[in-house]
């Protein structure tokens, strides 16, 4: 699909598998889709496999220095990789397609550290693994040459938020995943995009941690307890990052239980209960969103909200109401919020077989445009 902001493409109606799984380790999202320069693209097949409990463990302490890491992240990255080729089959059985059908995978892999400013992302993927079990090319390691041109590599979406949803007035894409990311769109400008903080990341940390529940589902357990104002000001003016001007990216490696528990340690008002707590880390979550918009792009009209935490209620609703502009899911532009991230995915694939640079200096911070990727042959 070609509208003003993303990049062109020659090429027509290719079918492409995107595979994401994010920063909240839920699972493995997948999408078949064909892509055509002349029209919108066409979901063929969609699914879901659920993160092994003990694969998803792993990659949570792969997160943070460990014993035998090393070998521990080749193993993950194994695990991770059969995960997507079991998606993978499930896609093309779905859509009774065979696997030569298919011009590529574009496949994220998990972050486990994110340091743009030491010059490194880590990524863990077995793209060779995937490409022998799938036969299919697969395109991987999207984020490491935006990084080697100076920039952030990340966020990677905003140039496919800007061919899918460009409107004839000022609009935001918000991406909740773990973490929180803006897209910009302004009529015949390039893309903007950054990271506002954490979305899901602490949300689902803190539900864990008190229910057993990997997620709070609805928001239903936040809206048992009260936003704590003075709570919710301690946390936005203690987090330095927070106040930098983009472009900026964050992960796990700033935003995690660690991060929490120290500024819960230093929270010198009295202990709030756990339900005030996760309230609290929703308005959270829709402040920093808000924040930012607000210095970047005032005169944005409307929000559209992609990401797991677009099926959260309670957390639209702040949103809404800490936006004070009108707020729904990309459901209303034709695209299903779940499957957002991995349609770029597969978008991403192709725009590295066209050697279409996809990486945005405005969004990155990178000295230029850059083709992202790297091809692992079948």
């Amino acid at each position: 699909m070609t509208r003003s902001g993303g990049p062109r493409f020659e090429t027509t109606g290719r079918l492409f598998i995107g595979l994401m799984s994010g920063t909240s380790l839920d699972g493995a999202d997948g999408v078949l889709v064909r892509l055509a320069a002349t029209q919108a693209p066409q979901v063929l097949a969609t699914a879901a496999l659920p993160m092994p409990a003990g694969l998803r463990a792993e990659l949570l302490a792969l997160n943070r220095s460990g014993a035998d890491e090393l070998h521990r992240a080749a193993l993950a990255a194994q695990a991770l990789a059969r995960l997507y080729a079991d998606t993978v089959q499930a896609l093309l059985r779905q859509a009774s397609q065979p696997a030569r059908a298919v011009s590529a995978i574009g496949a994220h892999g998990q972050t486990v550290r994110h340091r743009p400013e030491l010059g490194y992302t880590l990524q863990l993927n077995a793209p060779a693994l995937l490409a022998e079990l799938a036969g299919i090319d697969v395109v991987a390691d999207f984020r490491s040459r935006d990084v080697a041109a100076g920039g952030q590599g990340a966020p990677l979406v905003p140039p496919f938020h800007a061919a899918m949803f460009q409107a004839p007035h000022e609009r935001a894409v918000l991406n909740l995943g773990g973490i929180a990311n803006l897209t910009l769109l302004a009529p015949g400008l390039p893309p903007r995009g950054f990271d506002t903080g954490p979305a899901n990341v602490l949300l689902d940390t803190w539900c864990q941690r008190h229910t057993g529940q990997p997620y709070d589902d609805g928001g239903r357990w936040a809206a048992t307890g009260q936003v704590q104002a003075t709570l919710l000001e301690h946390l936005l003016a203690g987090e330095p990052w927070l106040a930098l001007p983009p472009p900026k990216s964050t992960g796990r490696d700033l935003f995690d239980a660690a991060w929490l528990d120290q500024r819960l340690q230093d929270y010198d008002a009295s202990c709030p209960t756990a339900q005030d707590v996760q309230a609290t880390l929703q308005r959270f979550t829709a402040r920093t969103v808000a924040d930012a918009l607000e210095a970047a792009a005032p005169a944005t009209r409307d929000v559209l909200v992609c990401g797991g935490g677009a099926r959260n209620p309670g957390l639209m609703r702040e949103l809404a109401a800490c936006l004070q502009r009108p707020v729904q899911a990309t459901d209303a532009a034709g695209v299903p919020a779940q499957w957002v991230e991995a349609m770029a995915f597969a978008w991403l694939a192709q725009a590295f077989l066209d050697r279409t640079p996809a990486g945005v200096p405005q969004v990155t911070g990178a000295h230029g445009p850059r083709v992202l990727g790297a091809l692992y042959p079948a």
